[in-house]
C-alpha cells in the first residue's frame, strides 16, 4: 500500500464526505449526525468499532494480517482526527457552506475526518501486509471541550488491547503553508493553554461612602497590571508566557459599587517548565493583591491543555515518510513553537508521536494573505484530501513495519 496514491473513486468519496460534513457542522462533545456519517463511511470495512459512552466518539481497530514480530506482542499505531466545528457564522462563499446558522467547520476538522476515513480504507485494503494493529480515533470536542482527554478516560489508548507504540495526527491550515506542504517541529510544537475564571468578592453599596465598603473594581484593575508584570518578570524569557485578560465585568450603574468583579484570563505557555508553574503563580499574585485591598478572590481553572510535544525520533520518522510517499521538498521545519494549542497534546503526553500541519489553502489563493483557521471566511481546499489520507495510512504502515 505504501506510496500508492488513492484512486479517483476513493478521492471522490472523500470529497463528498467532507462537503457533507461541512454542510451540517456540529459543535462540542455531542455530534450525532457527524458520528452517523463516519459510521456509514466505515461500514463494510473489517474494523472493530466502538462508540463513546459520554461523547459522540468513534474508535475503530484494524487488525493487521501480516507476519508476527516473533514475540507475540504485535505493535499498535494510533491515528487521530477531530470532528467538531466552531460557533461561527460562515462567510466563505463555498457552494457547500454550512446550512446551520452560527456553526462552521472553520478549523478544517471536516477534512481531518474525511482523511482518516480514507486512511482506514487504504489500510483495510492492505491489511494482509500490516505487521500490527491500527486504532482510528475519531474525536469530538477538540475546540475547548477536552475531547481527547475524555476518549483516553474511556479507553481509546487500550482499544487494541495494547498501548500504541506511536500516535499521529495531521492538521490542515487554510493559510501559512502552500497547498500540499507540511510543517512540524521536534519538541514543543504548539502552546499549552489555560483559561482561568477569577471572581473578586468585596462588599458593595452606594458610591458616596466608599470608605465603608470593599470595592472589588480597583482590586481587579490592580490584578490586571500585576499579572502583566508577573508574566514578563516571573519566567525565563526563553520559556515565555502569554497572558491576556479577555474579559472584565463588574457592576450595573455608575453610582453603585458592586459586590463582585469577574476576570476571564487566557494563558499560553510554550514549554513544560512554564506550564507547570503558571497557574499556581497567577493564583499567588491574585491572592496577594486581594489581601492588600481587603477583598477575597477565587480562581477557577476552566481549561487546561498541555503543550503539544512532538517526539524527536517520531518527527524524523514522519519526515522520512513524507519524503518517501509524497516526494522530497514537501516538509518544512518550524523554527519556533506555534502559539495555538491542541488537545492531541493529551495523547502525545502518553504516547510518543508526531503532529504535522498540512497546507490546505486553495491553489488559486495566496497562503500569505488567506484567512487563517477559525476565521468565518476561511476556505480549505479538497485538493489535499488524497495526500492526507495517504500520509496517515503510510505513517501507520511504515511505523508498524519499523516496530517489527
Amino acid at each position: 500500500m505504501s506510496g500508492r496514491r488513492p484512486g479517483p473513486g476513493l478521492v471522490e468519496d472523500l470529497v463528498r464526505l467532507r462537503e457533507d460534513l461541512h454542510r451540517e457542522p456540529e459543535i462540542g462533545l455531542d455530534l450525532p449526525r457527524t458520528q452517523a456519517k463516519v459510521l456509514a463511511a466505515l461500514d463494510g470495512l473489517p474494523l472493530e468499532i466502538t462508540t463513546g459512552g459520554g461523547l459522540s466518539s468513534v474508535t475503530a481497530v484494524l487488525r493487521g494480517g501480516g507476519p508476527d514480530t516473533g514475540d507475540g506482542d504485535r505493535p499498535v499505531v494510533l491515528l487521530r482526527a477531530d470532528m467538531d466545528a466552531l460557533p461561527l457564522t460562515e462567510k466563505s462563499g463555498v457552494p457547500y457552506a454550512s446550512k446551520v446558522e452560527g456553526r462552521m467547520h472553520a478549523c478544517g476538522h471536516d477534512l481531518h475526518t474525511a482523511m482518516l476515513v480514507g486512511a482506514a480504507r487504504l489500510l483495510a485494503e492492505g491489511r494482509d501486509g500490516l505487521r500490527g494493529d491500527v486504532v482510528f480515533m475519531f474525536q469530538p470536542g477538540e475546540e475547548g471541550h477536552h475531547g481527547a482527554r475524555l476518549m483516553i478516560e474511556e479507553g481509546v489508548l487500550e482499544a487494541a488491547g495494547r498501548r500504541p507504540v506511536a500516535a499521529y495526527a495531521v492538521h490542515v491550515a487554510s493559510s501559512m503553508l502552500p497547498s500540499g506542504w507540511l510543517l512540524t517541529r521536534k519538541g514543543p510544537l504548539l502552546a499549552g493553554a489555560d483559561a482561568l475564571r477569577v471572581l473578586v468578592r468585596g462588599r458593595g453599596g452606594h458610591d458616596s461612602q466608599p470608605q465603608l465598603l470593599k470595592d472589588p473594581v480597583p482590586a481587579a484593575a490592580e490584578m490586571i497590571l500585576a499579572l502583566q508584570t508577573y508574566a514578563s518578570r516571573g519566567f525565563d524569557p526563553f520559556d515565555p508566557v502569554l497572558l491576556s485578560v479577555g474579559s472584565i465585568h463588574a457592576g450595573t450603574s455608575a453610582n453603585i459599587i458592586p459586590d463582585e468583579a469577574e476576570l476571564k484570563i487566557g494563558v499560553r505557555t510554550f514549554g513544560p517548565g512554564a506550564k507547570a508553574q503558571v497557574v499556581d503563580g497567577v493564583t499567588r499574585v491574585l491572592e496577594g493583591v486581594a489581601a492588600a485591598h481587603g477583598v477575597t478572590v477565587t480562581v477557577e481553572h476552566a481549561m487546561d491543555y498541555p503543550v503539544t510535544v512532538v517526539d524527536p525520533d517520531e518527527a524524523d520518522f514522519a519526515a522520512g515518510t513524507v519524503e518517501k510517499v509524497l516526494g522530497p521538498g514537501r516538509l518544512v521545519w518550524a523554527p519556533n513553537t506555534l502559539s495555538p494549542s491542541e488537545d492531541f497534546s493529551f495523547v502525545l503526553d502518553r504516547v510518543p508521536g508526531a503532529m504535522l500541519f498540512l497546507g490546505a489553502c486553495p491553489p488559486d489563493r495566496d497562503p500569505g494573505k488567506a484567512s487563517f483557521n477559525h476565521s468565518p471566511d476561511a476556505v480549505f481546499g479538497n485538493e489535499v484530501l488524497g495526500d492526507g489520507a495517504l500520509l496517515l495510512a503510510s505513517l501507520a504502515e511504515e511505523r508498524l513495519a519499523a516496530a517489527g
